[in-house]
This record gives structure tokens, C-alpha cells and sequence, in this order.
């Protein structure tokens, strides 16, 4: 789930060289040859794809290395990345039991005061609210001369800039400088410092450069003052909003003592309980700072993002803890030390740790800023997935080593957001609830927001049942508890937050495609039986209140204009990308209505899916851009959500799948991946925001079309770039304007949503994929593009589903290991009418079908169905 505050194509390669596939009785040969070459493709940050082997490893070998879970639930820091001020021996604390990094800050002299009867103004104030400790807490000038860091000054946030806080004394005192203290949700980047002398203001300093929480400004030379004006004109940008704080302000210019500290960094992300073993400290109660941040850009003294930032600050951006004389063996679990003092905030998501020796000064005395402190070793308690090399079920590996690290990337990410709900760990704004509670789920950031939403499920579930679909109950417990929440009226909430209250439109839907996918991978009827009444509920009751005369969703109708989606779009009316997502979530309603026999329900959810086909192509097809609208009213723009999901659901027949990738490839391609709009009248920089989410429909629609080289360049640039920055290996919730962090800080670099690179490479590269419940049927349809080999594994319910094919020029090789209690359908790459198909020595097909009733063409390719359990090896060979 994104956050709740608010191509050019590559060309399609020719079919590729000889691959073979071995086979058991019943062996079928076929063989394809390619037109030409097919060009390497250039991934972002990784260089060209890496040319394959001569030949692929042995299967079951060679995909191990790149596994990214850590060998156990301690995992220790890779490096130190830096330290300031007074350490000794930093890079100690990375080899417990040795010798020990020692952090030491003296106490510091009392701060300068203001004379009494000083007083304090500014141009703007924000309106006060209540502290955590529900007591109201003004924001005017005068807190910035009480002598209390923990109060300050707050601008009005609606007004421009620039803010004016002006401090007159109650006579002129000679001044040789100021020091602004402020904090890290509102540091003054540039402010100018005047003075009022010889009754009038001239300019003492200019600060331009700011991005400390304490700046000593001294002025060229002392002067007699009776007034002290700062005018802010720039602020710095926080995951909160741009905001003048100033908590202090000093009659004197004081350089700060630079706080002791080492920052570690755990080589990616990573998710849990961090743990310090300090084995002694000095006896005035010296405290530590944690910050936490997935990448360096936002490595500060205050984390990136902390759950106390959705609840209130209690611990200011960092956690705490005072280090008692004889040391502690301390895991950093959410709650106060002392009484109502010293916070942590507990479980983290993060790459770097910084920890310094400091305190809050609301926390004395029971933790102060000084002191020393001896450490003997810093490590984390994971708490999520434990993915090892033994755990994984399902595997990949093919000839791009680009390709294999997003897979095992998009493996790892996932592994991450699979963990246990627990109170103190999830999202805090009415998320936690005892249905949940101890129960393994899918969350959807490692970081934030911690709350299992279905809309992400639709593509993390699926990396989940391909990889470890022994822990598929982390699904079924999230869609079950959603459905045991439903409203009256059919509704079903998008996850526990807000107290299952959060409206958005489109999940719903959501709920109804990731109830089939669950039933298809696992084979689970029971699901299907116990909760089937809640699906007909959503498409029979809820879903028919927002329909319009058309036969289309419209978002506005029965009160839901206020209704988000996925991204909390401001979208109203006919949108495209509900009303295809409404066609595929009818046509999966449709097959477990099937599966269940209910076949007048599957007729009428059938029909409607058609008639929604039928009005989308009638209303939202734009004519003139050969693509569909992303909305029926407003500005014209088109989004790749509808788009796309309209090509996946059987919307758009071949000509108009052809033409709404065209319209993507040449309106939204950007070095990092597709945008999701075309154009930024929806919000600015629309045109310039990738999602991994919606470019997962568009990457499989591009397979699925044929158009192999696009798919694969698509993820490349896509996954190439996440891979290719700062975390490195995690798969990130959205990618902003020039392959930034698309909300800074508070963007989760680790998000379940964005790994659709593992289904898309599984089903649609590889070409392996289930057609019935439980995989009593599936098919082998790959799609090689430039890649020259494949190899994978699929876990079912009945046992392994592997697949190895090789493409090597003139022929397509393909092996299949067939489960038993399964049959297996295969489709092999090319054109029909060129090839020579052999099975034990026999041509059964030479451009026509020869003989066995078996081999015929569907959809262009040769297709044998109804292959029995055991192994099969499969050849192909283009002639001509």
C-alpha cells in the first residue's frame, strides 16, 4: 500500500536459439530457430545483461548464491560506515567478545539565558494541539527564549515564506553573535539575522547553508542590540512538510560539541528487534540515540521514519536508552525506561543504525547527554521470513544474472514483510486488532506502513507462493480477517487500519482476485466454501450501488467521492482502472464460482464481465491517442493502471493491446521504469512517478502480447534502477521524479507491492503457471526474448513443478517434470508454420498438424496438452 498521506519499447527478438527439454515416454521434438540475434539490453546501474554460459548448470544448482536472507535471526552490522566525535575502537563493536568502542562526551557548560523580562514575536504561529501526554502544547515565539529545548517555536505552515521571529530585550546588551537551536522536523536552511542598533535594523549575519540542529551565527563584530529579528527563508523539506521550528534561541554564539557516534550499516535492508550489548558506563546515566534509516540519503541524527511519528513523536525521531553503570544487554522493544521517559520505539525496518552518545533534554535525569559508554557488540533479532537456500520451495535462475538478482531481490523484500502481527509493531493508527494479533501475515513495508493491505497482497502473495508456499496462511489469515470484517451494505475494508474503516474503492476488488489466487496456488476449497457468501456479497450488493446507467463503476455514486485506491488518487466518476479491475475481479469470481458449482452465479458474473468489456470500449477507448482514458471526464490523460490491467482482464482485443502499449512505450518510458500517467494533470510530476505495483500488469501484459524485448526491458530499467541504488537489493514502494525517492525519507525502500518482478519473471519468462485450482492443471508457455536459457522450480500441493528450457539458435529445448495427480499443457515460441515437431523419432508436426491428437496450435504456438506425470523433454526446430 502506498503511502496514506496524500517505454520505448525494445524490439521483439527473434526466435532464439536451440534449446532442448528432455522428456519421458510420450517424448515430442520440436524445434525453432531465430531470424537473427537478439540484442543484450542495457539494465540501469548494472550494465548489460550478462552473457549466458555455454551451457546452463546442472537444474537445482547455481540459483543458491544469490539468496539474500540472513544465515540466522542475529544478524551483525558489515561495516562500520563512520563515526564522529569522541570514539575509541568503532569498528570493535562488529566482533563481539573482543575489545570494546568506548563513546565519551563531557558535560557541557549551562546554556547562555536571556535576561528576564525578554519577550518574543513572530509573523506567524501555528495553532497548538495536544502532546502524547494529551496536554495542549502551544507553538509561539516565546518558547523560543523559555529555556526549554523540548518547546518551540512553530510557523504557520499555510503561510509563505519568509517567518519573522523577533526577540526584544529589555535593554540594549552588547552581543558578539545568536545560536539557533532548532529540531530535526524543521531546521532553517537560509535566515537572515538583524539587529536593532542606533534605532535601526541592520544585518548582523546571513546564514545560507544550514542543516544543524544547533548553528552558532557570530557577527563580523560585537554590537550594543536591544532587538534580535531572524527572518527564515528556506526550510529544510521533512517527511512532515517544510516547517520554521526554532526551540531556542541563545544570546551568544556557541559551536556545538559534536555528540559521539557510530554508524553501522547492515550491507541492505533489514527488519527487527536491534540489540546493543553495552557492557559498562560512567555513573551520571549517560543515554544512547538509535536513528534508523533504509538509505544514506536520509541518515541523520533522527531516523528516516519511526511509528511514533504516526502517534505523536514520543521519542522525537530516535530511541532511547540510558546505560546503567554496569552495562545492559539491551533489545530495543517498544516503551519508556523510566517513568513516561526514555522511549524506544521497538521493531525497525533499516540499513544503517547510527548510535550516539545524547539525549533528549525532556529525559533528564534519567538519561543525560555526556558521560561514557562502553560497547561490546551491535546486532539485530529478525524477526521476519527466515529465507535460506534450504527454505525456498520454489526457485529461478536464467542466463541474465541481472534478472536472477531482482528475482531473489524481489525474494528477499518479500521475506521481509512476512512476519507475525504484533501490537507494539504495527501501524499505530487503529491498525492493531485481536483478530490478528500472534498470527503470520503479509504486511506491506518492512519499515512502514506495517499493516497487511489485499491491494498489496495482490502481487506479494504471489511472490509468496512461489518461493514459500508453506507460509501461504500468512495470505489466507489476512484475506479471511478481511472478510470477517465486511460491512452490512458488502463493503470489505482494505486492511485493519483505521479500525477496518479506511474507504477505498478499488480494493474490494482486490479482495476477490486475491481470493482465487489463493485458491488457485494452494488448492484450498474450504477457503473457497467458507467465505464465497462474502464475494457475492461485494459483487452482488456493493459493487451494483456504484454502478451508473452505462453499466460502469463510477466513484461519486453512494456517497464514495471521498473513496481512495491504491494511491490515493483523486479520481472520480468512470475511471478505466476500476472498471477493468472490476472485469478480471468478475471473470476470477466467475472460475471459483466454478470450482464450486455455482454455475448460475459464474453465468451472470460472466455476462456482466462482458457487458463492462463492451462499455469500456464504448466510453473510455480514446480513438485519437489509441488508448484507453484514465478517466470519462476532466483533463485527457491516460494512466497505465487501466491500461494495462484492460490488456491483462480481456478488455482490449490484439489490435488495442498492441495499441495501448504503444501509447505507454512512447508517452511514459523514463530511465527508471514506466510512469503510471502520461501527463501530470492529475498531480504534478504524475508523468514522471514510476510504481512497481501498476507496472507489473503493464510488464506481463508486454509478455503476453509478444513483446518479450519490451517486458524485459521494461524490468530492467524498472529493477535495474532499484538494484542499482541506495538501499540495493530491496524492491522500493515508488520511484519519484528522476529516479528519486518519491515521498524522501518516508518512501519504504522495502515494499511487498513493488515484487512482481519474481511472478512476471516465473509465469511469463520462464512460462510455467497454474490453470486450476491447486495446479491439477498448468502450463509451460515461455516467453525467452534475449535470454538465452531458463531454469525453475514451482512448489504445488502435489509436489515439484520444475522447468529448464534452453534457447540456443535454431532450436528451443524444453524438460518438464510433470507432479503426479497433474497435467501439464505446453506452448513453445514461435511460428507454427515453420516448424518440425518430433516425438521418439516421429514427425508430428511439420508446419501442420502430422499426427497425435494431442499436438495442435493455439494462439499461434504449438501446443501439446494433457502431459502425464513424470519427466518430458521437449524439442523444437524452425525449418527455413
Amino acid at each position: 500500500m502506498t503511502s496514506s498521506r496524500t517505454s520505448q519499447s525494445a524490439a521483439q527478438p527473434a526466435p532464439r536459439r536451440r534449446t532442448v527439454l528432455a522428456a519421458g515416454a510420450g517424448a515430442v521434438a520440436l524445434t525453432v530457430g531465430p531470424a537473427g540475434p537478439a540484442p543484450a539490453v542495457a539494465a540501469p546501474g548494472a550494465g548489460a545483461a550478462t552473457a549466458a554460459p555455454s551451457e546452463p548448470p546442472r537444474p537445482g544448482t547455481g540459483w543458491q548464491r544469490y539468496v539474500q536472507g540472513p544465515a540466522s535471526r542475529t544478524v551483525r552490522p558489515e561495516r562500520v560506515l563512520a563515526s564522529a566525535g569522541d570514539v575509541r575502537r568503532p569498528k570493535a563493536l562488529l566482533r563481539p567478545g573482543g575489545a570494546r568502542t568506548v563513546l565519551h562526551r563531557p558535560q557541557p557548560a549551562p546554556a547562555p539565558r536571556w535576561p528576564e523580562g525578554t519577550t518574543a514575536e513572530a509573523s506567524t504561529t501555528h495553532a497548538g494541539n495536544n502532546g502524547n501526554d494529551g496536554r495542549p502544547r502551544t507553538y509561539d515565539a516565546a518558547n523560543a527564549i523559555d529555556g526549554d529545548p523540548d518547546t518551540f517555536w512553530n510557523d504557520d505552515t499555510l503561510a509563505a515564506f519568509p517567518d519573522v521571529l523577533t526577540v526584544s530585550l529589555p535593554e540594549a546588551r552588547r552581543m558578539s553573535g545568536i545560536t539557533v537551536i532548532s529540531n530535526s522536523d524543521g531546521v532553517p536552511t537560509a535566515f537572515t539575522v538583524d539587529v536593532w542598533t542606533d534605532n535601526a535594523w541592520k544585518t548582523a549575519a546571513t546564514v545560507s547553508d544550514n542543516d544543524v540542529i544547533q548553528r552558532a551565527v557570530p557577527f563580523a563584530s560585537p554590537v550594543s542590540a536591544g532587538k534580535v529579528r531572524i527572518t527564515v527563508t528556506a526550510v529544510q523539506d521533512t517527511p512532515h512538510g517544510a516547517f520554521t521550528r526554532i526551540n531556542e534561541v541563545w544570546p551568544e554564539p556557541v559551536e556545538p560539541v559534536t555528540p559521539p557516534s557510530v554508524t553501522v550499516d547492515f550491507g541492505k535492508v533489514v527488519v527487527g528487534y536491534p540489540r546493543i550489548r553495552f557492557t559498562s558506563a560512567s555513573a551520571d546515566s549517560p543515554g544512547v540515540r538509535l536513528a534508523f534509516s533504509e538509505t544514506r540519503q536520509f541518515l541523520t541524527e533522527r531516523s528516516d521514519f519511526t511509528r511514533s511519528d504516526q502517534s505523536g513523536g514520543a521519542g522525537r525521531g530516535t530511541d532511547q536508552f540510558a546505560v546503567p553503570p554496569q552495562g545492559a544487554d539491551w533489545t530495543d522493544h517498544k516503551g519508556f525506561q523510566a517513568d513516561g521517559k526514555v522511549y524506544a520505539d521497538g521493531l525497525h525496518g533499516f540499513r544503517y543504525l547510527r548510535v550516539t552518545l545524547d539525549a533528549l533534554d525532556s529525559d533528564a535525569p534519567a538519561a543525560q547527554p555526556w558521560g561514557t559508554v562502553e560497547i561490546d557488540s551491535v546486532s539485530l533479532d529478525f524477526t521476519a521470513h527466515l529465507g535460506a537456500p534450504g527454505t525456498y520451495r520454489g526457485w529461478f535462475l536464467c542466463s541474465d544474472d541481472a534478472l536472477n538478482r531482482y528475482w531473489y531481490g524481489a525474494a528477499y523484500t518479500n521475506e521481509l514483510v512476512t512476519d507475525t502481527f504484533r501490537q507494539d509493531d504495527v501501524d499505530p493508527r487503529n491498525a492493531w486488532t485481536a483478530s490478528l494479533e500472534g498470527r503470520l501475515v503479509l504486511h506491506d513495508g518492512a519499515k512502514r506502513d506495517r499493516d497487511p493491505y489485499v491491494g498489496d497482497l495482490a502481487v506479494s502473495a504471489r511472490t509468496l507462493y512461489l518461493t514459500h508456499d508453506d507460509t501461504a496462511a500468512a495470505a489466507r489469515n489476512v484475506l479471511a480477517d478481511l472478510a470477517d470484517h465486511q460491512r452490512a451494505d458488502g463493503w470489505i475494508p482494505p486492511a485493519s487500519i483505521s479500525s477496518y474503516g479506511l474507504p477505498l474503492f478499488d480494493y474490494p476488488l482486490w479482495w476477490v482476485t486475491c481470493s482465487w489466487d489463493y485458491v488457485l496456488y494452494t488448492g484450498d476449497r474450504a477457503y473457497a466454501g467458507r467465505y464465497y457468501p462474502n464475494l457475492v456479497k461485494v459483487l452482488d450488493t456493493w459493487y451494483p450501488s456504484v454502478t451508473d446507467e452505462a453499466g460502469l463503476l463510477s466513484k461519486g455514486l453512494n456517497n464514495t467521492g471521498g473513496y481512495g485506491d491504491y494511491a490515493f488518487l483523486g479520481r472520480t466518476g468512470r475511471i478505466t482502472y476500476y472498471n477493468a479491475l472490476y472485469v478480471q475481479a468478475l471473470r476470477d469470481a466467475a472460475r471459483l464460482a466454478g470450482l464450486l458449482g455455482h454455475e448460475g452465479d459464474a453465468t451472470r458474473w460472466t455476462r456482466r464481465a462482458d457487458a463492462v468489456t463492451e462499455a469500456i470500449n464504448t466510453h473510455l477507448w480514446d480513438d485519437a491517442a489509441g488508448a484507453y482514458l484514465d478517466s470519462a471526464t476532466g483533463p485527457v490523460r491516460h494512466a497505465q493502471d487501466g491500461n494495462s490491467l484492460a490488456v491483462t482482464a480481456g478488455v482490449a482485443d490484439a489490435g488495442r493491446a498492441r495499441s495501448v502499449l504503444a501509447h505507454l512505450d512512447a508517452t511514459t518510458r523514463r530511465p527508471y521504469g514506466n510512469a503510471f500517467m502520461d501527463n501530470d494533470t492529475l498531480f504534478a510530476d504524475a508523468s514522471q512517478r514510476v510504481y512497481a505495483f501498476t507496472s507489473y500488469p503493464e510488464i506481463v501484459a508486454r509478455f503476453t502480447a509478444g513483446r518479450a524485448g519490451s517486458a524485459l526491458d521494461q524490468i530492467r530499467r524498472t529493477y535495474g534502477w532499484m538494484d542499482g541504488h541506495d538501499p540495493g537489493v530491496t524492491h522500493w514502494e515508488g520511484i519519484g521524479p528522476g529516479g528519486s525517492l518519491y515521498e524522501g525519507a518516508y518512501t519504504s525502500m522495502a515494499h511487498g507491492w513493488s515484487t512482481g518482478v519474481l511472478p512476471a519473471l516465473t509465469h511469463q519468462l520462464l512460462g510455467a503457471r497454474p490453470t486450476s485450482p491447486g495446479y491439477a492443471t498448468w502450463e509451460v508457455r515461455p516467453h525467452p526474448g534475449d535470454v538465452a536459457w531458463a531454469q525453475g522450480r514451482l512448489p504445488t500441493p502435489h509436489g515439484a513443478l520444475q522447468v529448464a528450457w534452453r534457447d540456443s539458435g535454431g532450436s528451443f529445448r524444453l524438460d518438464v517434470d510433470v507432479p503426479r495427480g497433474t497435467r501439464a499443457t505446453v506452448a513453445l515460441p514461435g511460428d507454427s508454420r515453420r516448424l518440425t515437431v518430433r516425438s521418439r523419432g516421429r514427425v508430428v508436426w511439420a508446419g501442420r498438424r502430422v499426427s497425435a491428437d494431442e499436438v495442435g496450435v493455439v494462439d499461434g504456438r504449438v501446443t501439446i496438452s494433457d502431459l502425464a506425470p513424470g519427466a518430458h523433454r521437449l524439442t523444437a526446430r524452425r525449418e527455413g
